[in-house]
């Protein structure tokens, strides 16, 4: 497998743009519109926000969905189309529609997406104009301006692609996603658009995607909320030509791994354009009785509050990450607890290693990225966290988000 240049644009059959269609802020005219399309259909996987309050997008798709043929991705940032009633229903078909017809192809194989401010109606006046226009822009280098129509709070674009060799052909994987603030399993409050060229069936698509997922953006946290838009798509249109790629062989592994690699880079790109953030930490559980107990301590950890602000000051207080643990609701026998901060042991067997490994831990601190280990010896499982620290730069930012 080798990371390549480009994004969502680099299989083989996809088109990109974006825009300014007028939805964000007239004095910034940010790019606020953006197309994906392929030039043929295929089969399409989707993994979506778990929030109880769903925005019209998430639902549209979700139907679309049932079908399992995508064509063409239409996404809108400034406005969530959430909390918005019949009418955001409304809109986000008729920007289905809309793509449907200057494309000359179903609504069903259309999805939408959309980000931003909640509550607040997304003028479709806008998209509708926008379009043709759009449209008429699409290109194998349009995936950089669709990855900046996408963003909101995001400082840049989110894009990664890999390419290997399955199936007697070269398969390609792209990606872009968005996000900043409202990070959190599960899925992370983001967007996430994959492509492929690969030659797949649909089952198998969303076997890959969901395991990716699995592994990538739900196991990162920025500020422990998510939110009403999240999803993440992977769309194959099978022009590689490969042999398809089927279950149980050792070709779909590969698959697997590069849909994982390009989620997990992602992933990771999203916490470190995470609001205010100066570092990001890895939180590894292990040696723990099952995953599933891990993966609660791992995530109880990484989204402590007094955790994160002790990354941020460089603050050697290992007491807050015991401490969590102690609250994930899983039994441990804290006798047995170690802790590790990059390479320096600050806790065996229950108990602090002293003020010397504190002063260590000073150089641990003034790296942008490092693993906090906690081994339970309990047992053989495991489980990781992406976490990032808590920053006033990330109170200001969200303090004044509306305006």
């Amino acid at each position: 497998m080798k990371i390549i240049t480009g994004g969502v644009t680099a299989p083989i059959g996809f088109r990109a743009a974006g825009m300014y269609s007028g939805i964000k802020k007239k004095q910034k005219k940010q790019l606020d519109l953006a197309l994906l399309v392929s030039e043929q259909e295929g089969p399409i996987a989707g993994v979506f926000t778990t929030n109880q309050v769903v925005a019209a997008p998430v639902v549209l798709d979700r139907l679309h969905l049932k079908k399992g043929v995508g064509r063409a991705i239409l996404v809108n940032s400034g406005n969530a189309n959430a909390c918005t009633g019949p009418d955001g229903m409304r809109v986000a078909k008729e920007m289905a529609q809309l793509a449907a017809t200057a494309l000359d192809c179903p609504p069903h194989t259309i999805f939408v997406g959309s980000t931003g401010v909640i509550g607040q109606p997304l003028p479709i006046d806008c998209i509708r104009n926008a379009v043709p226009l759009l449209l008429a822009r699409v290109t194998r280098r349009g995936g950089n301006e669709a990855a900046q129509a996408i963003m909101t709070t995001d400082l840049k674009p989110k894009q990664v692609a890999v390419r290997a060799r399955l199936g007697g052909r070269m398969v390609t994987v792209g990606g872009m996603a968005k996000g900043s603030g409202m990070i959190h399993p599960n899925m992370a409050t983001m967007l996430g658009y994959l492509t492929t060229d690969a030659v797949i069936g649909r089952s198998a698509l969303q076997t890959a995607l969901s395991q990716a997922v699995d592994q990538s953006f739900n196991c990162i946290t920025v500020d422990g909320d998510t939110s009403t838009n999240d999803t993440v798509l992977l769309l194959a249109n099978g022009m590689a030509g490969n042999q398809t790629l089927k279950p149980g062989s050792a070709d779909f592994r590969k698959f697997c791994a590069m849909v994982e690699t390009v989620c997990r880079t992602l992933a990771l790109k999203i916490c470190w354009d995470g609001e205010g953030v100066t570092k990001v930490v890895r939180v590894e559980v292990v040696r723990a009785r099952s995953t599933t107990a891990a993966k609660q301590i791992a995530q109880t950890i990484a989204t402590s509050n007094l955790v994160k602000t002790a990354l941020f000051g460089g603050d050697a207080n290992w007491g807050r990450v015991m401490a969590a643990l102690g609250r994930a609701g899983v039994p441990i026998d804290p006798a047995l607890v170690s802790l590790q901060f990059g390479d320096v042991p600050m806790v065996r067997n229950g108990q602090g290693l002293g003020r010397g490994a504190e002063q260590k831990l000073t150089k641990v601190f003034r790296a942008k990225e490092f693993t906090i280990r906690v081994d339970l010896a309990q047992g053989k499982a495991g489980a990781h966290m992406w976490t990032t620290d808590l920053s006033y730069e990330y109170v200001r930012i969200n303090a004044s988000y509306r305006s």
